[in-house]
Protein backbone atom coordinates (compact mmCIF):
# COMPACT_ATOMS: atom_id res chain seq x y z
CA UNK A 1 0.00 0.00 0.00
CA UNK A 2 0.91 3.56 -0.37
CA UNK A 3 2.86 4.96 2.60
CA UNK A 4 -0.03 7.13 3.91
CA UNK A 5 -2.81 4.80 3.53
CA UNK A 6 -4.58 3.50 6.92
CA UNK A 7 -6.94 1.38 5.43
CA UNK A 8 -7.28 -2.17 6.79
CA UNK A 9 -7.26 -5.42 4.11
CA UNK A 10 -10.68 -6.24 2.44
CA UNK A 11 -11.91 -9.48 1.49
CA UNK A 12 -13.77 -7.82 -1.05
CA UNK A 13 -13.05 -9.13 -5.03
CA UNK A 14 -13.63 -6.61 -7.38
CA UNK A 15 -13.12 -7.45 -11.43
CA UNK A 16 -13.07 -4.14 -13.53
CA UNK A 17 -13.85 -4.38 -17.32
CA UNK A 18 -10.94 -2.20 -19.02
CA UNK A 19 -7.49 -0.35 -18.22
CA UNK A 20 -8.53 2.89 -19.56
CA UNK A 21 -7.98 5.57 -17.07
CA UNK A 22 -11.15 5.67 -15.29
CA UNK A 23 -10.85 2.02 -14.75
CA UNK A 24 -7.69 2.31 -13.43
CA UNK A 25 -7.90 4.40 -11.13
CA UNK A 26 -10.65 3.65 -9.53
CA UNK A 27 -8.96 0.00 -9.25
CA UNK A 28 -5.50 1.25 -8.08
CA UNK A 29 -7.37 3.42 -5.61
CA UNK A 30 -9.49 0.28 -4.08
CA UNK A 31 -5.99 -2.10 -4.08
CA UNK A 32 -4.84 0.85 -1.97
CA UNK A 33 -7.72 0.37 0.65
CA UNK A 34 -7.03 -3.06 0.49
CA UNK A 35 -9.87 -4.78 -2.27
CA UNK A 36 -8.50 -8.08 -4.00
CA UNK A 37 -8.32 -6.24 -7.74
CA UNK A 38 -8.40 -7.82 -11.21
CA UNK A 39 -8.28 -6.02 -14.25
CA UNK A 40 -8.61 -7.50 -17.82
CA UNK A 41 -8.69 -5.55 -20.76
CA UNK A 42 -8.40 -6.72 -24.22
CA UNK A 43 -5.42 -4.40 -25.45
CA UNK A 44 -2.33 -4.99 -25.41
CA UNK A 45 -1.44 -1.96 -23.80
CA UNK A 46 -2.86 -0.54 -21.03
CA UNK A 47 -4.79 2.91 -21.09
CA UNK A 48 -7.13 3.09 -23.68
CA UNK A 49 -8.02 6.49 -25.29
CA UNK A 50 -5.22 7.70 -23.62
CA UNK A 51 -2.28 5.06 -24.66
CA UNK A 52 0.59 5.38 -27.04
CA UNK A 53 1.79 3.37 -29.91
CA UNK A 54 5.67 3.88 -31.89
CA UNK A 55 6.42 3.85 -34.83
CA UNK A 56 10.12 4.31 -36.58
CA UNK A 57 11.38 6.35 -33.55
CA UNK A 58 8.23 8.30 -33.16
CA UNK A 59 5.50 8.14 -30.17
CA UNK A 60 2.21 8.64 -31.21
CA UNK A 61 -0.77 9.25 -28.34
CA UNK A 62 -3.78 7.23 -29.52
CA UNK A 63 -6.45 9.66 -28.84
CA UNK A 64 -6.15 12.10 -25.91
CA UNK A 65 -3.54 14.42 -26.30
CA UNK A 66 -3.60 16.73 -23.29
CA UNK A 67 -4.01 16.45 -19.63
CA UNK A 68 -6.15 18.56 -16.90
CA UNK A 69 -6.38 18.12 -13.34
CA UNK A 70 -2.29 18.31 -13.02
CA UNK A 71 -2.63 22.01 -11.04
CA UNK A 72 -2.75 21.87 -6.90
CA UNK A 73 -5.47 20.26 -5.45
CA UNK A 74 -6.43 19.01 -8.99
CA UNK A 75 -8.19 15.50 -9.76
CA UNK A 76 -4.61 13.57 -10.99
CA UNK A 77 -3.00 15.44 -7.97
CA UNK A 78 -5.05 13.72 -5.70
CA UNK A 79 -5.42 10.57 -6.77
CA UNK A 80 -1.08 10.60 -7.36
CA UNK A 81 -0.65 12.23 -3.97
CA UNK A 82 -3.15 9.63 -2.13
CA UNK A 83 -1.56 6.48 -3.76
CA UNK A 84 2.09 7.68 -3.20
CA UNK A 85 2.95 8.66 -6.39
CA UNK A 86 5.22 11.85 -8.18
CA UNK A 87 3.58 13.55 -10.31
CA UNK A 88 4.60 13.07 -14.40
CA UNK A 89 6.43 15.86 -15.81
CA UNK A 90 4.30 18.29 -18.09
CA UNK A 91 4.31 21.66 -19.26
CA UNK A 92 1.12 23.99 -19.06
CA UNK A 93 -0.43 24.28 -22.28
CA UNK A 94 -0.33 28.32 -23.28
CA UNK A 95 -1.96 29.18 -25.54
CA UNK A 96 -4.53 25.98 -24.68
CA UNK A 97 -5.09 26.03 -28.40
CA UNK A 98 -4.98 28.27 -30.97
CA UNK A 99 -8.25 28.33 -33.36
CA UNK A 100 -8.37 29.09 -37.28
CA UNK A 101 -11.46 30.50 -38.64
CA UNK A 102 -12.23 30.40 -42.32
CA UNK A 103 -10.44 32.49 -44.25
CA UNK A 104 -8.17 34.22 -41.15
CA UNK A 105 -4.73 33.49 -41.03
CA UNK A 106 -4.71 35.13 -36.90
CA UNK A 107 -5.92 32.23 -34.72
CA UNK A 108 -8.25 33.15 -31.44
CA UNK A 109 -5.61 32.24 -28.79
CA UNK A 110 -6.75 30.61 -25.84
CA UNK A 111 -4.01 32.08 -23.28
CA UNK A 112 -3.61 30.26 -20.06
CA UNK A 113 -3.34 33.58 -18.10
CA UNK A 114 -7.05 34.81 -17.50
CA UNK A 115 -6.26 39.07 -17.76
CA UNK A 116 -4.31 38.29 -21.22
CA UNK A 117 -7.84 35.51 -22.36
CA UNK A 118 -10.04 38.71 -21.29
CA UNK A 119 -8.01 41.41 -23.48
CA UNK A 120 -7.85 38.31 -26.59
CA UNK A 121 -11.63 37.65 -26.35
CA UNK A 122 -12.74 41.10 -26.27
CA UNK A 123 -10.58 41.90 -29.28
CA UNK A 124 -11.88 38.86 -31.20
CA UNK A 125 -15.15 39.24 -29.92
CA UNK A 126 -16.49 42.98 -29.22
CA UNK A 127 -19.41 43.61 -26.99
CA UNK A 128 -19.44 39.62 -25.54
CA UNK A 129 -17.44 40.01 -22.04
CA UNK A 130 -20.93 40.03 -20.29
CA UNK A 131 -21.71 36.58 -21.39
CA UNK A 132 -17.55 35.52 -20.92
CA UNK A 133 -18.50 37.38 -17.25
CA UNK A 134 -21.35 35.19 -16.70
CA UNK A 135 -19.81 31.98 -17.97
CA UNK A 136 -16.90 32.46 -15.05
CA UNK A 137 -19.49 33.33 -12.40
CA UNK A 138 -21.10 29.69 -13.10
CA UNK A 139 -17.47 28.15 -13.61
CA UNK A 140 -16.33 29.35 -9.84
CA UNK A 141 -19.49 28.13 -8.85
CA UNK A 142 -19.60 24.59 -10.38
CA UNK A 143 -15.67 23.66 -10.30
CA UNK A 144 -15.80 24.44 -5.97
CA UNK A 145 -18.78 22.46 -5.70
CA UNK A 146 -17.07 19.59 -8.02
CA UNK A 147 -13.94 19.46 -6.08
CA UNK A 148 -16.12 18.38 -3.08
CA UNK A 149 -16.78 15.19 -5.11
CA UNK A 150 -20.41 14.92 -4.93
CA UNK A 151 -22.19 12.07 -6.61
CA UNK A 152 -24.10 13.00 -9.34
CA UNK A 153 -26.29 11.71 -10.10
CA UNK A 154 -27.11 10.35 -6.43
CA UNK A 155 -29.23 7.08 -6.72
CA UNK A 156 -29.75 6.43 -3.11
CA UNK A 157 -29.47 8.37 0.49
CA UNK A 158 -25.59 8.20 1.00
CA UNK A 159 -25.60 9.32 -2.63
CA UNK A 160 -27.55 12.62 -2.18
CA UNK A 161 -25.95 13.27 2.02
CA UNK A 162 -22.88 13.19 -0.43
CA UNK A 163 -24.11 15.87 -2.89
CA UNK A 164 -25.71 17.26 -0.34
CA UNK A 165 -22.51 18.06 2.07
CA UNK A 166 -20.47 19.49 -1.06
CA UNK A 167 -23.53 22.37 -1.55
CA UNK A 168 -22.72 25.91 -0.54
CA UNK A 169 -24.68 29.37 -0.92
CA UNK A 170 -23.08 30.30 -4.16
CA UNK A 171 -23.56 26.41 -5.25
CA UNK A 172 -27.18 27.33 -5.86
CA UNK A 173 -26.51 30.38 -8.42
CA UNK A 174 -26.17 27.31 -10.71
CA UNK A 175 -29.35 25.99 -10.11
CA UNK A 176 -31.78 27.83 -12.61
CA UNK A 177 -29.31 27.34 -15.70
CA UNK A 178 -29.79 23.57 -15.35
CA UNK A 179 -32.22 23.15 -18.12
CA UNK A 180 -30.38 25.97 -20.25
CA UNK A 181 -28.30 25.35 -23.29
CA UNK A 182 -25.20 27.71 -23.90
CA UNK A 183 -27.28 28.54 -27.23
CA UNK A 184 -30.18 30.09 -24.67
CA UNK A 185 -27.26 31.94 -23.08
CA UNK A 186 -26.05 33.09 -26.15
CA UNK A 187 -29.44 34.33 -26.74
CA UNK A 188 -30.08 36.29 -23.46
CA UNK A 189 -26.87 38.16 -24.43
CA UNK A 190 -28.14 38.58 -27.87
CA UNK A 191 -25.20 37.40 -29.30
CA UNK A 192 -27.10 34.80 -31.54
CA UNK A 193 -26.10 36.07 -34.38
CA UNK A 194 -22.22 36.50 -33.80
CA UNK A 195 -21.31 34.35 -36.29
CA UNK A 196 -17.27 34.10 -35.01
CA UNK A 197 -18.11 34.07 -31.91
CA UNK A 198 -21.00 31.29 -32.48
CA UNK A 199 -18.43 29.43 -34.77
CA UNK A 200 -15.42 29.53 -31.66
CA UNK A 201 -17.78 28.10 -29.06
CA UNK A 202 -19.05 25.49 -31.89
CA UNK A 203 -15.35 24.41 -32.08
CA UNK A 204 -14.10 24.37 -28.99
CA UNK A 205 -17.66 22.78 -27.68
CA UNK A 206 -17.72 19.94 -29.89
CA UNK A 207 -13.83 19.01 -28.72
CA UNK A 208 -15.13 18.84 -24.69
CA UNK A 209 -18.96 17.47 -25.33
CA UNK A 210 -19.38 16.25 -28.46
CA UNK A 211 -22.22 18.29 -29.54
CA UNK A 212 -21.93 21.91 -30.36
CA UNK A 213 -23.27 25.21 -28.70
CA UNK A 214 -26.89 24.88 -29.23
CA UNK A 215 -26.77 21.78 -27.73
CA UNK A 216 -24.31 21.62 -25.27
CA UNK A 217 -25.45 22.03 -21.52
CA UNK A 218 -24.71 25.69 -20.37
CA UNK A 219 -23.37 24.40 -16.78
CA UNK A 220 -21.07 21.96 -18.89
CA UNK A 221 -19.93 24.12 -20.91
CA UNK A 222 -18.90 26.84 -18.23
CA UNK A 223 -16.45 24.49 -16.81
CA UNK A 224 -15.05 22.85 -20.41
CA UNK A 225 -14.25 26.62 -21.82
CA UNK A 226 -12.99 27.98 -18.07
CA UNK A 227 -10.55 25.10 -17.09
CA UNK A 228 -8.14 26.57 -19.66
CA UNK A 229 -6.89 29.30 -17.39
CA UNK A 230 -4.68 29.55 -14.78
CA UNK A 231 -4.74 28.08 -11.41
CA UNK A 232 -6.69 25.33 -13.74
CA UNK A 233 -4.99 24.50 -17.21
CA UNK A 234 -4.66 22.30 -19.65
CA UNK A 235 -0.70 19.97 -19.45
CA UNK A 236 1.32 18.91 -22.26
CA UNK A 237 3.24 15.53 -20.64
CA UNK A 238 6.54 14.70 -20.71
CA UNK A 239 7.30 11.41 -22.50
CA UNK A 240 3.57 10.68 -23.65
CA UNK A 241 -0.05 10.51 -22.50
CA UNK A 242 1.02 6.79 -21.22
CA UNK A 243 2.53 7.95 -18.22
CA UNK A 244 -0.55 8.20 -16.62
CA UNK A 245 -1.35 4.94 -16.92
CA UNK A 246 1.73 3.47 -16.03
CA UNK A 247 1.57 4.92 -12.87
CA UNK A 248 -1.27 3.93 -12.14
CA UNK A 249 -0.18 0.14 -13.03
CA UNK A 250 2.37 0.46 -10.88
CA UNK A 251 0.46 1.37 -8.04
CA UNK A 252 -1.81 -1.13 -8.69
CA UNK A 253 0.47 -3.73 -8.80
CA UNK A 254 2.27 -2.65 -6.15
CA UNK A 255 -0.55 -2.73 -3.77
CA UNK A 256 -1.54 -6.36 -4.96
CA UNK A 257 -3.55 -5.86 -7.68
CA UNK A 258 -3.02 -7.79 -10.74
CA UNK A 259 -3.50 -6.55 -14.73
CA UNK A 260 -4.52 -9.06 -17.56
CA UNK A 261 -3.92 -7.42 -20.75
CA UNK A 262 -5.08 -9.28 -24.26
CA UNK A 263 -7.85 -10.65 -21.91
CA UNK A 264 -11.68 -9.67 -22.32
CA UNK A 265 -14.44 -9.09 -21.05
CA UNK A 266 -16.74 -10.87 -22.76
CA UNK A 267 -19.76 -11.11 -20.30
CA UNK A 268 -21.51 -9.59 -16.68
CA UNK A 269 -22.74 -12.43 -14.84
CA UNK A 270 -25.82 -11.11 -12.62
CA UNK A 271 -28.02 -13.63 -10.22
CA UNK A 272 -31.72 -12.07 -8.89
CA UNK A 273 -30.63 -8.95 -9.95
CA UNK A 274 -27.03 -8.96 -8.32
CA UNK A 275 -23.61 -8.87 -10.52
CA UNK A 276 -21.88 -12.14 -9.63
CA UNK A 277 -18.95 -12.34 -11.78
CA UNK A 278 -17.49 -11.60 -15.02
CA UNK A 279 -16.42 -14.34 -18.03
CA UNK A 280 -13.12 -13.53 -19.31
CA UNK A 281 -11.64 -14.55 -22.58
CA UNK A 282 -7.65 -15.05 -23.10
CA UNK A 283 -7.29 -13.50 -26.58
CA UNK A 284 -4.24 -15.18 -27.35
CA UNK A 285 -5.25 -19.13 -26.45
CA UNK A 286 -9.55 -18.34 -27.17
CA UNK A 287 -9.76 -19.98 -23.30
CA UNK A 288 -12.26 -18.09 -21.68
CA UNK A 289 -12.72 -18.11 -17.35
CA UNK A 290 -15.32 -17.47 -14.86
CA UNK A 291 -14.32 -14.55 -12.34
CA UNK A 292 -16.18 -14.60 -9.13
CA UNK A 293 -16.40 -11.18 -7.63
CA UNK A 294 -18.30 -9.31 -4.82
CA UNK A 295 -18.22 -5.85 -7.07
CA UNK A 296 -17.83 -5.25 -11.12
CA UNK A 297 -16.60 -2.19 -12.33
CA UNK A 298 -17.39 -1.72 -15.94
CA UNK A 299 -15.20 0.89 -17.43
CA UNK A 300 -16.91 0.49 -20.88
CA UNK A 301 -19.25 3.33 -23.26
CA UNK A 302 -22.71 2.41 -21.99
CA UNK A 303 -23.48 0.84 -25.00
CA UNK A 304 -20.75 -1.50 -24.15
CA UNK A 305 -22.13 -1.95 -20.85
CA UNK A 306 -25.62 -2.87 -21.97
CA UNK A 307 -23.69 -5.68 -24.55
CA UNK A 308 -21.87 -7.31 -21.47
CA UNK A 309 -25.12 -7.96 -19.80
CA UNK A 310 -26.81 -9.24 -22.96
CA UNK A 311 -30.21 -10.65 -21.75
CA UNK A 312 -29.43 -9.14 -18.01
CA UNK A 313 -29.71 -5.92 -19.25
CA UNK A 314 -32.73 -4.22 -17.41
CA UNK A 315 -35.14 -3.03 -20.12
CA UNK A 316 -35.38 0.50 -19.27
CA UNK A 317 -32.08 1.09 -19.32
CA UNK A 318 -31.67 -0.67 -22.32
CA UNK A 319 -34.15 1.50 -23.85
CA UNK A 320 -32.53 4.56 -23.08
CA UNK A 321 -29.38 3.87 -24.29
CA UNK A 322 -30.98 2.56 -27.78
CA UNK A 323 -32.51 6.15 -27.83
CA UNK A 324 -29.27 7.78 -27.65
CA UNK A 325 -27.81 10.08 -30.68
CA UNK A 326 -25.29 8.25 -32.47
CA UNK A 327 -21.78 9.67 -30.59
CA UNK A 328 -19.17 10.68 -32.95
CA UNK A 329 -16.13 8.64 -34.62
CA UNK A 330 -12.81 10.01 -35.66
CA UNK A 331 -10.18 9.86 -38.46
CA UNK A 332 -7.02 10.61 -37.59
CA UNK A 333 -3.73 11.26 -38.95
CA UNK A 334 -0.47 10.05 -37.29
CA UNK A 335 2.73 12.29 -39.04
CA UNK A 336 6.21 12.03 -38.34
CA UNK A 337 7.83 14.82 -39.64
CA UNK A 338 11.33 17.07 -39.70
CA UNK A 339 10.68 19.55 -37.64
CA UNK A 340 11.73 21.94 -40.05
CA UNK A 341 7.91 21.54 -41.19
CA UNK A 342 6.88 23.06 -37.89
CA UNK A 343 6.56 26.80 -38.00
CA UNK A 344 8.57 29.03 -35.39
CA UNK A 345 6.32 29.40 -31.90
CA UNK A 346 3.52 26.84 -33.15
CA UNK A 347 1.32 26.07 -30.01
CA UNK A 348 0.89 22.60 -28.78
CA UNK A 349 -2.94 22.47 -30.22
CA UNK A 350 -4.35 24.00 -32.74
CA UNK A 351 -7.91 24.11 -34.36
CA UNK A 352 -9.11 24.69 -37.75
CA UNK A 353 -12.25 25.55 -39.76
CA UNK A 354 -12.16 25.79 -43.89
CA UNK A 355 -15.97 26.38 -44.14
CA UNK A 356 -18.21 28.36 -42.33
CA UNK A 357 -21.24 26.51 -44.45
CA UNK A 358 -19.62 22.97 -43.60
CA UNK A 359 -20.20 20.45 -40.78
CA UNK A 360 -17.72 20.56 -38.05
CA UNK A 361 -16.24 17.20 -38.80
CA UNK A 362 -16.01 15.24 -42.17
CA UNK A 363 -12.61 16.58 -43.02
CA UNK A 364 -14.27 20.43 -42.66
CA UNK A 365 -11.92 20.78 -39.25
CA UNK A 366 -9.06 19.56 -37.81
CA UNK A 367 -7.82 19.40 -34.40
CA UNK A 368 -4.52 19.44 -34.25
CA UNK A 369 -1.72 18.21 -31.52
CA UNK A 370 2.16 18.81 -32.20
CA UNK A 371 5.38 17.69 -29.94
CA UNK A 372 7.04 20.21 -28.13
CA UNK A 373 10.97 19.88 -28.39
CA UNK A 374 12.79 17.64 -26.09
CA UNK A 375 9.44 16.10 -25.02
CA UNK A 376 10.79 12.54 -25.65
CA UNK A 377 7.51 11.92 -28.57
CA UNK A 378 10.38 12.56 -31.53
CA UNK A 379 13.87 12.10 -31.76
CA UNK A 380 15.93 15.13 -32.19
CA UNK A 381 15.04 17.04 -35.04
CA UNK A 382 11.87 15.93 -35.76
CA UNK A 383 7.93 16.46 -34.45
CA UNK A 384 4.91 14.43 -34.23
CA UNK A 385 1.79 15.81 -35.77
CA UNK A 386 -1.50 14.20 -34.52
CA UNK A 387 -4.51 15.49 -36.50
CA UNK A 388 -8.27 14.42 -35.69
CA UNK A 389 -11.54 14.75 -37.31
CA UNK A 390 -15.08 13.90 -36.49
CA UNK A 391 -17.01 11.20 -38.51
CA UNK A 392 -19.98 9.56 -38.89
CA UNK A 393 -19.18 5.87 -37.13
CA UNK A 394 -21.80 4.44 -39.73
CA UNK A 395 -20.20 5.91 -42.82
CA UNK A 396 -17.01 3.94 -42.09
CA UNK A 397 -19.28 0.17 -40.77
CA UNK A 398 -21.21 0.77 -43.76
CA UNK A 399 -19.09 1.04 -46.56
CA UNK A 400 -17.84 -1.36 -49.01
CA UNK A 401 -15.08 0.73 -50.25
CA UNK A 402 -13.25 1.25 -46.80
CA UNK A 403 -10.07 1.61 -48.09
CA UNK A 404 -10.71 4.21 -50.90
CA UNK A 405 -12.18 6.14 -48.41
CA UNK A 406 -9.47 5.98 -46.38
CA UNK A 407 -7.53 7.06 -48.55
CA UNK A 408 -9.38 10.15 -49.88
CA UNK A 409 -9.57 11.20 -46.34
CA UNK A 410 -5.74 10.93 -45.35
CA UNK A 411 -5.45 12.91 -49.03
CA UNK A 412 -7.94 15.44 -47.81
CA UNK A 413 -6.39 15.55 -44.30
CA UNK A 414 -2.76 16.09 -45.74
CA UNK A 415 -3.32 18.42 -48.14
CA UNK A 416 -5.60 20.71 -45.66
CA UNK A 417 -2.52 20.36 -43.47
CA UNK A 418 -0.21 21.88 -45.76
CA UNK A 419 -1.40 25.06 -45.82
CA UNK A 420 0.01 25.82 -42.63
CA UNK A 421 2.84 22.77 -42.14
CA UNK A 422 6.02 23.25 -44.83
CA UNK A 423 5.15 18.91 -45.29
CA UNK A 424 7.01 18.79 -48.59
CA UNK A 425 9.85 16.39 -48.42
CA UNK A 426 9.31 16.46 -44.89
CA UNK A 427 7.00 13.12 -44.05
CA UNK A 428 8.92 10.50 -42.70
CA UNK A 429 5.92 8.47 -41.61
CA UNK A 430 2.51 8.76 -41.88
CA UNK A 431 -0.38 6.17 -41.03
CA UNK A 432 -4.18 7.13 -39.94
CA UNK A 433 -6.79 5.31 -37.89
CA UNK A 434 -10.91 5.50 -38.40
CA UNK A 435 -13.47 4.02 -36.18
CA UNK A 436 -12.95 0.80 -37.45
CA UNK A 437 -9.51 1.32 -36.23
CA UNK A 438 -10.48 2.44 -32.81
CA UNK A 439 -13.26 0.10 -32.46
CA UNK A 440 -10.53 -3.17 -33.01
CA UNK A 441 -7.29 -1.21 -30.36
CA UNK A 442 -10.22 0.01 -27.06
CA UNK A 443 -13.07 -2.55 -28.30
CA UNK A 444 -15.61 1.16 -27.59
CA UNK A 445 -18.50 0.53 -29.45
CA UNK A 446 -18.60 1.63 -32.93
CA UNK A 447 -15.11 3.01 -31.99
CA UNK A 448 -16.98 6.09 -30.89
CA UNK A 449 -14.62 8.59 -29.29
CA UNK A 450 -15.54 11.03 -25.93
CA UNK A 451 -18.68 10.84 -24.22
CA UNK A 452 -22.60 10.79 -25.19
CA UNK A 453 -22.79 14.30 -25.69
CA UNK A 454 -23.07 16.53 -23.04
CA UNK A 455 -26.77 17.43 -23.46
CA UNK A 456 -29.25 19.03 -20.94
CA UNK A 457 -30.73 15.31 -20.92
CA UNK A 458 -27.16 13.47 -20.37
CA UNK A 459 -25.27 15.98 -18.47
CA UNK A 460 -25.06 16.37 -14.19
CA UNK A 461 -28.01 15.07 -12.56
CA UNK A 462 -29.96 14.03 -15.80
CA UNK A 463 -27.14 11.35 -17.23
CA UNK A 464 -26.02 8.21 -16.54
CA UNK A 465 -24.91 7.11 -12.59
CA UNK A 466 -22.27 5.22 -11.74
CA UNK A 467 -24.61 2.87 -9.72
CA UNK A 468 -26.52 1.16 -12.49
CA UNK A 469 -29.69 -0.87 -12.14
CA UNK A 470 -28.08 -4.11 -11.30
CA UNK A 471 -26.53 -4.42 -8.23
CA UNK A 472 -22.72 -4.16 -7.16
CA UNK A 473 -22.32 -3.80 -10.82
CA UNK A 474 -20.33 -0.22 -11.45
CA UNK A 475 -19.49 1.86 -14.81
CA UNK A 476 -16.82 4.48 -14.53
CA UNK A 477 -15.68 6.24 -18.11
CA UNK A 478 -16.66 9.08 -20.35
CA UNK A 479 -20.72 8.00 -19.85
CA UNK A 480 -20.70 8.90 -16.97
CA UNK A 481 -20.77 12.80 -15.13
CA UNK A 482 -18.59 14.66 -15.48
CA UNK A 483 -18.04 13.51 -19.19
CA UNK A 484 -14.84 12.57 -21.15
CA UNK A 485 -10.84 13.40 -20.58
CA UNK A 486 -9.04 12.24 -18.06
CA UNK A 487 -10.33 14.65 -15.46
CA UNK A 488 -13.40 14.02 -16.23
CA UNK A 489 -13.07 9.98 -16.19
CA UNK A 490 -10.83 10.23 -13.11
CA UNK A 491 -13.62 11.96 -11.02
CA UNK A 492 -16.07 9.22 -12.32
CA UNK A 493 -13.34 6.45 -10.97
CA UNK A 494 -13.32 8.38 -7.53
CA UNK A 495 -17.31 8.46 -7.38
CA UNK A 496 -17.36 4.94 -7.58
CA UNK A 497 -14.76 4.14 -5.14
CA UNK A 498 -16.41 5.91 -2.49
CA UNK A 499 -19.56 4.77 -3.06
CA UNK A 500 -18.21 1.10 -2.80
CA UNK A 501 -16.05 1.91 0.60
CA UNK A 502 -18.64 3.99 1.94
Amino acid sequence: MSPASQHSKSSSRVVVIGAGIGGLTAAALLADRGYSVLVVDQAEIPGGCASTFKRRGFTFDVGATQVAGLEPGGIHTRIFETLGLGLPPSTPCDPACAVVLPGETQPIRVWRDPDRWKQERQTQFPGSEPFWQFLNQLFEASWAFQSRDPIIPPRNLWDFWQTAKALRPNTFITIPHVLSTVGDALRSFRLENDRRLKTFLDLQLKLYSQVDAEETALLYAATALGVSQSPQGLFHLHGSMQVLSDRLVTALKRDGGELRMRHRGERIHVEQGVATGVTVQNIKTGDRTFEAADRVIANVTVQNLVQLLGEDAPMGYRKRVDKLPQSSGAFVVYLGVDAAAIPKDCPPHLQFLYDYDGPIGENNSLFVSVSQPGDGRAPTGKATITASSFTSPKLWDQTKNYETLKKQYLEEAIARLGQYFDLKDAIEHIEAATPRTFEQFTGRAMGIVGGIGQRVNTFGPFGFANRTPIQRLWLVGDSTHPGEGTAGVSYSALNVVQQIVG
